[in-house]
């Protein structure tokens, strides 16, 4: 009997069925008639053709936000204007400055090098009593015997050894303070005999040898407040924006022209925004974020004729940013194509009060904090 209840029902599944043949198991045909409420539609196999599928589906409507063409009543390629943006940035060219934590933790750690390591050896870099052991003495005294240079008033041998940690914020940890403190132990003062003047004899004449200081982490573009150098705030990451012709700030960007790939016409509109004097470096094929911006007012002639009809059809202009690095060279407005006003190399905190609240809003996440 349950044999012949599959077999009838085998043949119901295959006659429904559009390939004619069965696509489910006796069990699932058994599930199913037994359910009074459902009526039994087999699906398509998995081997069944695209083509029968899309045949059998309903055809969805069309979205009434799809713009048609006003000429020849066809869907437009696209609703918005695309166009290729670039994130060129120039990436931190020193370290960044310690925090009053990380100073004061990297002072300590020298004070505990001093207690653990081997007492200094003085006769092994400096023959006794030669002017560099006689140095060496003078000012090993003025550091209460420690070998270190750079970790303040401190005897890793005395009763006082124990005490070898900072505030956070004391004035030992600064950098500042251990450079002059390395410097000034770095002044070499050498004796020499000379022929005393008048027939007075040899004289012994006492001669100072400076050294060169180092430069400081501020340049004279940080001083100047020159925003259009890349000479400035080197321990960050700065990235170019541009003044458009409408006069709002904004990465450089440009349409697509033709088929041309985001990388390629990031290429383009680099070199038509700055010339040709950056060695730069366009990261990868794929953008790291978009912007949708309204359609610009389309540009009429004096005679009254629109320059860019097509333009006027479109909802909005849809940017997509590429990620791009700066290696050498300089940004050159003067030989611009795109009608820009100006330029300025930005931190990610001072972009922010450059550009459109929009704008930041879509761009923010794609910067760095460095």
């Amino acid at each position: 009997m349950k044999r012949r209840l599959i077999q009838a029902l085998s043949h119901e599944a295959k006659a429904q069925s559009p390939l004619g043949r069965p696509s489910i198991c006796s069990t699932c045909l058994l599930a199913l008639r037994h359910r009074p409420s459902t009526q039994f539609q087999p699906p398509l196999s998995r081997h069944a053709s695209t083509s029968t599928a899309a045949a059998l589906s309903p055809t969805p409507p069309a979205s009434p936000s799809t713009p048609l063409d006003p000429k020849t009543g066809l869907a437009l390629s696209s609703p918005y204007t695309l166009k290729a943006g670039i994130v060129l940035s120039r990436p931190p060219q020193i370290t960044r400055d310690l925090t009053p934590f990380e100073k004061a933790f990297y002072f300590y750690q020298r004070r505990l090098n001093e207690r653990l390591a081997l007492p200094f050896t003085r006769y092994f870099y400096f023959e006794k009593n030669t002017p560099a052991d006689l140095d060496w003495k003078r000012k090993s005294r003025l550091r209460m015997g420690t070998a270190a240079r750079d970790i303040g008033m401190y005897s890793a041998y005395s009763e006082e050894a124990w005490n070898d940690e900072l505030l956070v914020g004391a004035r030992e940890s600064e950098p500042e303070v251990q450079n002059e403190a390395l410097l000034r132990d770095a002044v070499l003062e050498v004796e020499a005999e000379m022929e005393g003047t008048g027939g007075k004899g040899r004289e012994v004449v006492r001669k100072v040898v400076d050294v060169e200081r180092p430069e400081t982490r501020e340049t004279e573009a940080d001083r100047e407040g020159d925003v259009g150098s890349l000479n400035r705030m080197l321990q960050r990451t700065l990235y170019l924006v541009v003044k458009g012709r409408e006069g709002g700030w904004g990465f450089p960007e440009g349409r697509l022209e033709g088929r041309e790939s985001l990388h390629r016409a990031a290429e383009r509109v680099l070199v038509q925004s700055g010339g040709i004097n950056m060695n730069t470096w366009i990261v990868g094929n794929a953008p790291v974020g978009y912007y949708v911006g309204k359609a610009p007012a389309p540009e009429v002639r004096p005679e009254g004729e629109v320059v860019d009809e097509a333009n006027t059809e479109k909802l909005g202009e849809k940017t997509f940013f590429m990620k791009a690095r700066i290696m050498a060279g300089q940004f050159d407005l003067s030989a611009n194509k795109l009608g820009l006003r100006g330029y300025k190399w930005l931190a990610k905190e001072e972009l922010e009060k450059e550009v459109d609240p929009v704008y930041w809003k879509a761009i923010r996440n794609m910067l760095v904090d460095l």
